[in-house]
């Protein structure tokens, strides 16, 4: 499986940003989706999964109520709505995969529960 993150960029404090990763290669039914992400200086954390069958996310409490993830399953998509953006989000947003998951309404929360990686887009948000 191969994962292609986009949408980062430069915004300001209280702005938004969506990003999004496709997923090819192998079949990628079945996969539960999530973004991470490595702050400067800092280890990589979890940020959001969402369940392949899409009625399922979870968040962490950093981004929760300001962050939304979705999938479109049709094109292979996961999207990370960013809004209320904060200086402490800066960071490279990771997207991941986990295939072949049996249960629909799975999500997973850490980096050894996902065996595909994107290659990151960085989110800088000035104060």
């Amino acid at each position: 499986v191969q994962l292609q993150a986009s949408g980062g960029g430069l915004v300001q404090a209280g702005g938004s940003l969506r990003l999004s990763c496709t997923r090819s290669g192998r079949s990628t039914s079945r996969s539960v989706m999530g973004w991470f992400r490595r702050a400067p200086g800092k280890e990589r954390e979890f940020v959001a999964s969402i369940s392949w069958g899409g009625g399922t996310t979870d968040y962490a409490e950093s981004v929760k109520g300001r962050f939304t993830i979705s999938r479109d399953n049709a094109k292979s998509t996961v999207h990370l709505q960013m809004n209320s953006l904060k200086p402490e989000d800066t960071a490279v947003y990771y997207c991941a995969a986990r295939s072949g998951v049996y249960l629909s309404t799975t999500t997973y929360t850490t980096e050894n529960q996902y065996g595909d990686w994107g290659q990151g887009t960085l989110v800088t948000v000035s104060s």
